[in-house]
């Protein structure tokens, strides 16, 4: 199959992953930013209380591999369809809180247990098992979908705050997260095929002794590593980015402009990063690509003020921080086997629970000690950098260790 017969087969399946992946927990990623002022405003929590909401992606770690061998097992529609049950009701549940801010993280706890199941755990297996020439580009549009809908979102739900309350807002997320249930369970089979079309037979366990080798081979401890460090920062971007400009000097509604940017920024990078995977090494893909977010993360630390400069710095963050997941699924698709895809890229995922957890301990630290943003952003800067190199040490990584699966059960005849 040719590099864009793939799309002209497979696109049905590419748009339900893509709208599925946008609109379940991910809206989150993008949202919890507007929000943050409102929550902060009214119930009168503090800020460094409110930068612990990252650590509650620890939650996913326990639960992370169990689902990526189910999806495994039992294919994407059935984990899409249960995670699209639970996560709008999660939403509708932020609408009617009370104001205590264990409630907002026992809400936001729940929506990490089952909202795993919104995300490229099922959707990146798709993508992988239908695309192979055009794979790089493939994940880059599937991992589009969430900022190019934060993008579209992020001004209407932000206006939605200021006119009508924090409370619409959230309602009006939880119906887009339904509608995008809806069309992703109803545009994405529940079995898996293969690049030639035939249906994928159900993976068998994995051995203890090929567990362990996983566990142990230099490639998959390096792509874990390089998760993380690229994820610590996400706690800035998913929930502190518009206290940052504001912080900076920037007004509200100009900070609301501002964290769209973000998003825009990142399905650029996604396009040319999707681009380049499919052409060159993706070691070296990473290593330029990820060094873009530390010049905008320093210029947040910094004195400026122009709302130019900000916005440079926000774009510069966007167009590089989604890279880390393209890069991620594709060198774990492209080093082990398929059969596993999930169950592989489960550790991943919790890797990226970690930073977020780790992360949000050293925002709420650092806003202790200072009361500014600063010193996180240049930490930051910094652990970008670690991941980066990370990344581009794969290619150094030697031979993986291969799963042995059944073999594939023949395609129906026409």
């Amino acid at each position: 199959m040719t590099y864009f017969r793939e799309f002209r087969v497979n696109w049905p399946m590419l748009l339900g992953a893509m709208l599925g992946l946008a609109l379940g927990s991910a809206l989150n990623h993008y949202m919890t930013n507007l929000f943050a002022p409102a929550l902060i405003a009214e119930f009168g929590w503090e800020k460094s209380q409110f930068a612990l909401v990252g650590t509650l992606g620890l939650a996913s770690m326990f639960v992370v591999p169990f689902w990526g061998r189910f999806t495994d097992r039992y294919g994407a529609r059935l984990a899409a369809g249960i995670g699209f049950t639970v996560v709008p009701l999660t939403f509708f549940a932020f609408s009617v809180m009370s104001g205590n801010i264990y409630e907002f993280f026992a809400i936001t706890v729940f929506q990490h247990l089952f909202g795993v199941l919104t995300t490229t755990l099922v959707f990146s297996r798709v993508i992988v098992q239908r695309f192979d020439l055009a794979r790089g580009m493939a994940l880059s549009i599937l991992m589009s979908g969430a900022p190019l809908v934060g993008a579209a979102v992020v001004p209407l739900v932000g206006e939605v705050i200021d006119s009508e309350g924090w409370r619409t807002g959230y309602r009006l997320l939880g119906l887009l997260s339904a509608i995008g249930g809806i069309a992703a369970v109803t545009l994405v089979s529940g079995k898996s095929k293969s690049k030639d079309g035939s249906t994928e037979h159900t993976a068998r366990s994995i051995t203890r002794a090929e567990f362990a080798a996983l566990l142990r081979h230099p490639s998959f401890l390096l792509i874990v590593a390089g998760m993380f460090f690229c994820n610590v920062p996400q706690v800035i971007v998913s929930s502190q980015l518009k206290l940052v400009l504001i912080e900076n000097g920037a007004p509200g509604q100009l900070a609301t402009w501002i964290v769209s940017l973000y998003a825009v920024g990142v399905v650029v990078g996604r396009f040319f990063s999707g681009i380049a995977l499919d052409k060159v090494a993706p070691q070296k893909v990473a290593l330029a690509a990820l060094g873009l977010p530390t010049v905008g993360f320093l210029i947040l630390a910094s004195p400026a003020e122009q709302g130019w400069l900000l916005a440079g710095a926000v774009l510069l963050v966007g167009l590089a921080q989604g890279a880390e997941g393209d890069i991620g699924a594709y060198l774990t698709s492209r080093t082990f086997n398929l059969a596993h895809f999930s169950l592989i890229y489960s550790f991943l995922i919790a890797s990226m629970g970690l930073a977020m957890a780790f992360g949000s301990i050293v925002l709420s630290m650092t806003l202790g000690a200072t009361a500014r943003f600063d010193a996180f952003l240049i930490i930051a800067a910094a652990l970008t950098i670690v991941g980066a190199l990370c990344f581009f040490m794969t290619g150094r990584g030697g031979k993986p260790p291969r799963v042995e699966t059944e073999p594939p059960m023949p395609a129906p005849a026409a």
